[in-house]
Parts: C-alpha cells; sequence; structure tokens
C-alpha cells in the first residue's frame, strides 16, 4: 500500500515514536489520525493531523475514538498499535537491608496490562470492525512489539504484553487474511524516546554498552521498518526486530 494512499490511525501518537511516525506519514500525504493522553503534546503536533484525547486502556474510549477517526478521515485502512507505558520491577523481591519481600503491585500489573495488551487488543477489534463493516481494502495494522518481549528481567507486565502481541500478529493475520488485511509487528530494542530517558542512568548507560552498534536506536529507524511493514504488500504474520542488535 502507497503510503499516500492511507488513512491511518496512531495511537501513542503525541510523543516519542508514536510522533515521529505520525509525521512521517503526513508528510507522505497521508491522512493521519493521533489519539494519546498527552492532551499539550497532541495540540503541538503539525498541522493537518487530525488529533484526539485517546486513553487506549478504556474501552468506550476506543469505540468513540475509530468512528471519530473513520468520519474525520472519510475511511479507515491502517493502524499504528502504538501506545504503551512502563511500571518496571521484579514480581518477588528481597530488600538486602530490611530483608523485606516485596511484590509487583496488582495495579502496575493491571496498568501496563491494560494499555499494551488489552488496549492494543481493543484498537485492533474495533479498527478492524469498522473496516468489515465499510468493506473497506486493503488494510494494515503494524502492532509495536519489544525485544523484551523474549523475556527480560524486572518486566514481568511488559514482557507479558508485548510477547502476547507478537503472537496475536501472527493469530490476526490468520483470521482477518478473508478481509483483505495483513498485520505485522515491528520490535523496537533500546530507542531514544521519553520512556528510555526516564530509565535509570546507571541502567541505560549498560544496556547502550551492549547494543552491537554502538548507539542507541532513534525513532527514524523504527519508522523505516513500520513503512516497510505498510507498504510491502508480500509482508504479514510476522515481527520485524529493530534492535542494533542487542541481546537483552
Amino acid at each position: 500500500m502507497q503510503l499516500k494512499d492511507l488513512k491511518v490511525i496512531v495511537t501513542g501518537g503525541a510523543q516519542g515514536m508514536g510522533a515521529h511516525f505520525a509525521t512521517r506519514l503526513h508528510e507522505a500525504g497521508a491522512q493521519v489520525a493521533v489519539g494519546d493522553v498527552a492532551d499539550e503534546k497532541l495540540a503541538a503536533l503539525p498541522a493537518g493531523i487530525h488529533r484526539r484525547r485517546l486513553d487506549v486502556s478504556k474501552e468506550e474510549d476506543v469505540s468513540s475514538f475509530v468512528q471519530w477517526a473513520h468520519e474525520s478521515m472519510g475511511g479507515l485502512n491502517g493502524l499504528i498499535n502504538n501506545a504503551g507505558i512502563l511500571r518496571d520491577s521484579l514480581l518477588v523481591k528481597k530488600d538486602r537491608t530490611t530483608g523485606e519481600v516485596k511484590k509487583l503491585s496488582t495495579a502496575d500489573w493491571n496498568a501496563v496490562i491494560g494499555v499494551n495488551l488489552t488496549g492494543a487488543t481493543f484498537m485492533v477489534r474495533e479498527v478492524v470492525a469498522k473496516m468489515v463493516q465499510t468493506d473497506q481494502k486493503p488494510g494494515v495494522i503494524v502492532n509495536m512489539s519489544s525485544i523484551a518481549r523474549h523475556g527480560n528481567r524486572g518486566q514481568s507486565n511488559y514482557v507479558s504484553a508485548k510477547a502476547a502481541l507478537a503472537a496475536n500478529t501472527f493469530t490476526w493475520a490468520r483470521e482477518f487474511a478473508s478481509f483483505g488485511i495483513r498485520v505485522g509487528a515491528v520490535a523496537p530494542g533500546m530507542v531514544e524516546t521519553p520512556m528510555t530517558q526516564g530509565m535509570n542512568q546507571k541502567a541505560r548507560d549498560a544496556l547502550v554498552a551492549n547494543i552491537p552498534v554502538g548507539r542507541i536506536g532513534l525513532p527514524e529507524d523504527l519508522w523505516l521498518a513500520v513503512k516497510f511493514v505498510l507498504e510491502c504488500d508480500y509482508f504479514n504474520g510476522r515481527t520485524i526486530d529493530v534492535d542494533g542488535g542487542l541481546t537483552m
């Protein structure tokens, strides 16, 4: 599919990778509808990009946003499932000084699963339903997974969500094939975003030191992979790792 023919939603599109993807799509002539909870950053997006507040963890928000995006763009044939949060913690840890045993909180588990998995799934469900109802084809969905899906210490919630999203990319590609809708995933490694900038500096430096290409990734690196999934009509059901060779 050519970028200029896209009428595409980008979730979590007010900052970081999502904002970069939305801007690149807009520059290429696509119609873009961005949803995010960051109201001020939504307002700062380039003119011509549709934007509206969206909390993907709320089912009613997702449903109304998809309907609004369809009406605003005069159709809908694409989704970049990018919204995500971190609430990192070991599942169980023992304080070395006090001996106190602490557990990953239910709230932190639910928050990450709610946005990164349940919200992403709701987005796919509503976007595909709208495409099918309007007999829109072809269509394309890009799920943003992570190389953490293979397992990463201190990220049980995030790993669970991103692994499931990669697995469902394969599942949905088969479920939606008869509708003319492709589904692919891109799995970033360490990327320069507001999310990674908030990491513990020592942990961040240690990760960057282990990247074979010798640097942290940039949103443009990930855009090249997203662009490939959008444009290559023979790509379907797979996940592309874009990680500089990093192994967690």
